[in-house]
């Protein structure tokens, strides 16, 4: 099974986010122990960066990013996935770039707290919440 994190799953860790930490890290242990294939936008690794470095500074923040990238793989952002968000014409530019990610890596899920952002997509969007409970599911 293939997922796509959002930034937000990634940053529920690395800021330890009070209840919200606890279904995030249960898909890193998925990833980790290669349950499941993960896969974060490189566009995101950016962002996560600096919001995590303003929270604990530049070194721990790139400690943590090591980390995380050593259980997710970064997604290569192309041209052809900006153009193709840019025709899908979403509210929100990013998580169209984020769904054209997702396309291309055959996700089976994008794992996000804004479940309602990927509305028009056809690829699953749940909570870390919802998505342990599916690998539970699939599991029985």
């Amino acid at each position: 099974m293939t997922i796509l994190i959002d930034s937000n799953v990634a940053l529920d860790v690395l800021l330890n986010n009070a209840g919200l930490v606890d279904g995030s890290k249960a898909v890193f242990k998925l990833a980790e122990k290669k349950r499941i294939t993960g896969y974060i936008s490189a566009s995101a690794v950016t962002d996560i960066f600096y919001i995590s470095q303003k929270r604990h500074g530049k070194k721990p923040a790139k400690e943590a990013l090591k980390d995380l990238l050593h259980v997710f793989h970064p997604a290569t952002v192309t041209d052809g996935h900006i153009f193709q968000a840019l025709n899908l014409d979403w509210d929100d530019f990013e998580d169209s770039v984020q769904f054209t990610i997702g396309e291309s890596l055959s996700a089976d899920y994008i794992v996000t707290r804004n479940t309602q952002d990927f509305s028009s997509s056809y690829i699953p969007a749940v909570t870390p919440e919802q998505f342990m409970q599916t690998v539970v599911d699939i599991e029985q």
